[in-house]
């Protein structure tokens, strides 16, 4: 059986939607990924444009609310990727024997001009990357 993981932030727009697709991605069948937001948002257009020029297609994901999930699903793992999600998140989630926390900054808070808030977008991502594969590989 895969193990279940949900990644958790905010709006599930932008980290929590990466951090699915990377997991997904180099987990293969060994994960079963889900993403989650405690006030879902449409996934943020750079999230789609950054992540498609790493060969990764999000447009088939979807933002979620939490509510999907609590309760009715058992996770392995609940990963919080924002410090909001960390600090709002049911303390208590039923059938997660694994909490952990991975605080990323928010691309889409950053205001100015549209080349500075891809290269945040790409930052963020890459950051994202770096710690799926080093979280997998801690997993062997």
């Amino acid at each position: 059986m895969p193990t279940r993981v949900l990644f958790l932030c905010t709006g599930n727009s932008a980290r929590s939607q990466m951090a699915e697709a990377f997991l997904r991605t180099y987990g293969g069948d060994h994960f079963e990924v889900h993403s989650a937001g405690l006030e879902p948002k449409e996934i943020h257009p750079l999230t789609i444009q950054v992540m498609q020029e790493t060969g990764i297609d999000v447009p088939s994901q979807q933002s979620k609310g939490v509510g999907v999930y609590l309760g009715k699903v058992f996770f392995n793992y609940l990963i919080t990727v924002c410090d909001d999600a960390d600090k709002n998140c049911p303390t208590t989630w039923p059938g997660v024997p694994q909490r952990l926390h991975w605080s990323f900054e928010d691309p889409a808070a950053l205001q100015g001009d549209e080349d500075e808030q891809v290269a945040k977008f790409r930052q963020v991502r890459d950051q994202i990357e770096q710690k799926i594969k080093d979280w997998l590989q801690a997993q062997e």
